[in-house]
């Protein structure tokens, strides 16, 4: 199967103001790479944590999770019960879980966020924007690009943990 080129060639988003284009194609890259990954990646393999390493099932959980708290502070907002919830839960064993569920998850979690990248004014972008408890500053601008960035590290993550429990793949 021949691969598209990589998200960020193809051109501009549809909406997304060009400052946070790159924050949109990272995102939308890891969704990518992430359902190409995982198409086939056995639920009895989520929790494995290689080497002591985290499970393929914490970083979807986790990759979801930052995606939705991040957000919710550039949107100068508090987490709620149910993310707090959410947070603590990311990478406790659950057999319930597939593969396609977390990924499911993430996809949706990514939508929303494109979606909500859609809404952003420029010219809030360097506001000041507290995270977590202690309101630690920041700016709308630097919660996307962190978002981003987060991303992609815990997307490199999980391709070598992927990797190393399904070596196969």
């Amino acid at each position: 199967m021949k691969q598209q080129q990589e998200v960020w060639l193809r051109g501009p988003i549809a909406g997304i103001p060009m400052l946070l284009q790159p924050v949109a194609h990272a995102l939308l890259q890891a969704s990518e790479e992430i359902e190409f990954l995982l198409i086939d990646f056995p639920a009895a393999d989520l929790w494995h944590k290689p080497a002591g390493l985290a499970s393929v099932a914490f970083h979807l959980q986790h990759l979801r999770g930052v995606l939705d708290r991040l957000f919710t502070y550039a949107r100068a907002q508090q987490l709620n019960s149910n993310q707090l919830a959410k947070l603590a839960a990311e990478g406790n064993f659950d057999e319930t879980f597939t593969s396609q569920q977390l990924v499911m998850a993430f996809t949706k979690q990514v939508s929303d966020s494109i979606n909500e990248l859609r809404m952003v004014n420029e010219n809030q972008l360097l506001e000041t924007r507290g995270v977590g408890r202690d309101n630690i500053p920041s700016t709308m601008l630097g919660l996307y690009v962190h978002a981003a960035e987060h991303t992609m590290r815990h997307l490199g993550q999980l391709l070598v943990t992927v990797k190393v429990v399904q070596p196969k793949l």
